[in-house]
């Protein structure tokens, strides 16, 4: 029996070992589960803080690019309406011109008269 309580030790004592090993494992994996889940928490933040400044940005630049077309509106009915002035300007030039060329002749005859 001596020889069969040996044995028994023998196996006891390679459980415990292995029992030992395997808590040893477990609590290695649960910290790098431990360190997983902090970053996970950590990324998701960041994701949260980024989708907020992202939403910020957009609706800055949505505005933006409404100043903006207002912008080109008004220049570009500005410049339309300064288009129309000089080619006013050039008629009324030119209706001036003819006008005062036609003065002159109407003139000429009285001031060789006089």
């Amino acid at each position: 029996m001596t020889q069969q309580a040996a044995a028994l030790q023998t196996y006891n004592n390679e459980l415990v070992k292995c029992m030992e090993d395997l808590s040893s494992k477990r609590e290695e994996l649960n910290r790098q589960i431990k360190q997983e889940e902090e970053e996970k928490e950590r990324l998701q933040h960041d994701i949260r803080v980024l989708s907020e400044k992202l939403s910020r940005v957009n609706e800055s630049l949505a505005q933006r690019l409404t100043t903006r077309a207002i912008y080109d509106r008004t220049i570009a009915e500005t410049e339309a309406a300064y288009t129309k002035i000089l080619e006013s300007s050039q008629s009324l030039l030119s209706v001036l011109k003819q006008e005062t060329g036609n003065l002159s002749k109407a003139t000429e005859p009285w001031r060789k008269d006089h």
